[in-house]
This record gives structure tokens, C-alpha cells and sequence, in this order.
């Protein structure tokens, strides 16, 4: 291809996004991918006090920096690198330290919001949408942040009633039109992701 293949991966919190991701960089090859997933674009909240940062609505496009990511997708495509923010989910800031991402042939954007802003969505050639039953997604979020972001059963709970429900609704739910494939239980779908796979294999060939 004379370009990278931009290739996005939304659906709601706990849908299997990262799984999916995460086969189409085992199958296709990590090395011909740069990988970035829009929860590391988390707006720094350093400035505000620690109670108020916890009051913050993170399911809701105005919590996330996507221009930067944005910026980040077109400076890949045109072969340069970018450094991917590093972001603390239990005192909600953005970290000093950054990774190194390098140009590749395949481009992976994941996150629960990249359909809802047209100028990200319109960097896609393969939208991909994974979509899980909600209760599913509930579990899977309940023992994510529990596990890895240091987080309370209760607090997960409330956030979820509050905000992750109500923002799944408004926005994350109606982006699935603009998916060009849409991928039932996301990673535990084999026979989807064999397709895609073979597809994603296709256009670099091409």
C-alpha cells in the first residue's frame, strides 16, 4: 500500500476491544504495527484536587485529549514517529514518561469513543465495532479495575450506574453505524477474526 492501513476497534467498556486488538497484532505481526489505544490520551487532571478528579465523567468525549491522537494518527501516516502518552488511572494524571511508537505498515486506534469525532473516524479504512452483551461488559470492567487500576467494587459500581451506562447510550452504542464490521464477543470470536485477519493480510498485499 502506498499509505499504512488505519485500522480502528471501538465498542463498549468491557467488550473485548483490547482482546480483539490483541489478536489482530498476534496474527498479523506486532512488529508491522503501531498500536494505540485512546485511553492513554486521558487529559492530565494533575491540576485539580484528588476528589474532584474522581468526579470527572471519563466515559464522556470532553475527558479525552483526541486531537492529540488525532495529530499522533496523521504524523504515522506520513512516516513519523510519536510518543504515546503514559497515563496513572489511580490518581488520574498523565505521567511523565512516554513511549516510543514507530511508523508501521498497519496503524490500530482502540477505544469505547473513536467513532463519535468525525476527523478520528475519518482516518479509518477498517472500522471495526465489538459488541458484547452488557452484562458481560459489566463483569469484565468490574475485575479490570479492580485487578489493574486499584479501584473498590463499590466506586466501580457507582461510576458504572452514573456515567459508563449513561455515556454508553449516548454515545458509544449509536457510533456502531459507522462500523464496516461489526464483531460479536469480540476476541472468543474466532471465525470473525479469522476474516478480518485474512482481509487486513489482503490490502497489504495489495
Amino acid at each position: 500500500m502506498s499509505h499504512p492501513l488505519v485500522i480502528g476497534i471501538a465498542g463498549g467498556s468491557g467488550s473485548g476491544k483490547t482482546t480483539v486488538a490483541q489478536e489482530i497484532l498476534n496474527r498479523v505481526g506486532a512488529a508491522r504495527i503501531a498500536y494505540l489505544p485512546h485511553d492513554a490520551y486521558y487529559k492530565d487532571l494533575s491540576g485539580l484536587p484528588p476528589a474532584q478528579r474522581a468526579q470527572v465523567n471519563f466515559d464522556h468525549p470532553n475527558s479525552l485529549e483526541t486531537e492529540l491522537l488525532i495529530a499522533h494518527v496523521q504524523q504515522l501516516v506520513a512516516g513519523q514517529p510519536v510518543e504515546l502518552p503514559v497515563y496513572d488511572f489511580s490518581n488520574h494524571r498523565r505521567t511523565a514518561q512516554t513511549l516510543p511508537i514507530a511508523p508501521r505498515g498497519v496503524i490500530v486506534v482502540e477505544g469505547i469513543l473513536i467513532y463519535t469525532e468525525a476527523a478520528l473516524r475519518n482516518l479509518f479504512d477498517i472500522k471495526l465495532f465489538v459488541d458484547t452483551d452488557a452484562d458481560l461488559r459489566f463483569i469484565r470492567r468490574l475485575q479490570r479495575d479492580i485487578t489493574e487500576r486499584g479501584r473498590t467494587p463499590e466506586s466501580v459500581i457507582q461510576q458504572y450506574l452514573h456515567t459508563v451506562r449513561p455515556m454508553h447510550l449516548e454515545f458509544v452504542e449509536p457510533s456502531k453505524r459507522y462500523a464496516d464490521i461489526i464483531i460479536p464477543e469480540g476476541g472468543f470470536n474466532a471465525a470473525a477474526l479469522d476474516t478480518v485477519t485474512a482481509h487486513i493480510e489482503a490490502l497489504l498485499k495489495d
